[in-house]
């Protein structure tokens, strides 16, 4: 097949990309051209999504058998794609989020739960809504915390900030919210699955890993993946309603329960994840924050230090 990639060189599009050409796809990404291809020979259209003219000026005169949109994230950056390619192609694989589901006191979430319209994900939903009102042929991919090489979002680097320091990991509530992280290496297996797979169309899958974790559990996870003894970890718990902390984030994930079911796309798809958590964290950790520097990197801990003095530890 031939498959646009909108991204394609940073974070899941990178592994995408190696697997679909791998595959044998012939592969063309759109992105700023800011980053260097992680396939050699790859095609690369250059230009920016966010302005539907030149979307559609690049891009109208293409063929492709997929799309994968790795990046939309409101109704409006997937909309021209649509435009461009409605009826001209065989699968459109979007990348959605968990984050659409509304809090919930049966876990794990499952595909057709209720969405929470004041999710700042509403987009997604949005957007996935649109697809199927369309009738383009497209599958719907809703990972829960996407971790690995690259990751953008400070998500294990959090932990791994204060665990090579050694410093205190300020953990909010008791510890024992359960969540959910994924490989970015597995979620681009899933979506190559997706890929010439007709029962996928019209199909949402939650993708994520096997294990839900607790956050003081996710703690000691990522001190083993570090070479650490977790049970030297310094956890301190704190209450974050006694704080005002305004738009400052002082812990990376949600406070509350988050985690999904991914039975149906482990049945349906032919996948499995590649990693467990500690072996992925080392990937990260290794391959990534290492290798950038990070470990050496002046790192603001200002808010942590606000709540170690309020709660006198």
């Amino acid at each position: 097949m031939r498959v646009l990639i909108m991204g394609g060189t940073r974070f899941i599009g990178v592994y995408l990309t190696r697997i679909l050409a791998a595959q044998g796809h012939e592969v063309v990404l759109f992105n700023r051209g800011n980053k260097p291809v992680p396939v050699a020979g790859i095609q690369q259209i250059q230009g920016d999504r966010t302005d539907p003219l030149q979307l559609k000026t690049k891009l109208a005169n293409e063929s492709f058998d997929a799309v994968f949109d790795n990046n939309g994230r409101e109704l409006g950056d997937t909309q021209p794609l649509v435009e461009i390619f409605k009826g001209r192609i065989q699968h459109f694989v979007y990348v959605s989020s968990a984050g659409v589901y509304l809090k919930s006191d049966q876990m794990p979430h499952v595909e057709g739960d209720a969405t929470d319209p004041k999710s700042r994900h509403q987009g997604k939903f949005e957007t996935e809504a649109y697809l199927e009102q369309q009738g383009v042929p497209y599958t719907s991919i809703r990972p829960v915390y996407i971790y690995g090489p690259q990751n953008y979002n400070d998500l294990e680097a959090w932990f791994f900030d204060r665990i090579v320091r050694d410093r205190p990991l300020p953990i909010p509530g008791d510890g024992m919210a359960m969540t959910q992280f994924g490989h970015c290496k597995d979620l681009a297996a899933a979506m190559a699955a997706v890929l010439g797979n007709a029962s996928a169309i019209g199909q949402i899958y939650n993708v994520s890993g096997d294990r839900y974790i607790s956050f003081d559990g996710l703690a000691r996870a990522c001190a083993t993946a570090l070479g650490k003894a977790p049970d030297a970890l310094k956890l301190l718990h704190y209450n974050p309603k006694q704080f005002e902390f305004g738009k400052r984030k002082a812990f990376p994930l949600r406070v509350q329960h988050f985690f999904t079911d991914i039975h149906k796309a482990k049945t349906e798809l032919g996948w499995t994840p590649e990693f467990d958590l500690v072996a992925g964290l080392k990937d990260s950790f290794q391959n990534d924050y290492l290798v950038t520097g990070r470990d050496k990197a002046e790192i603001d801990f200002s808010l942590d230090d606000e709540i170690i003095a309020a709660v006198g530890k």
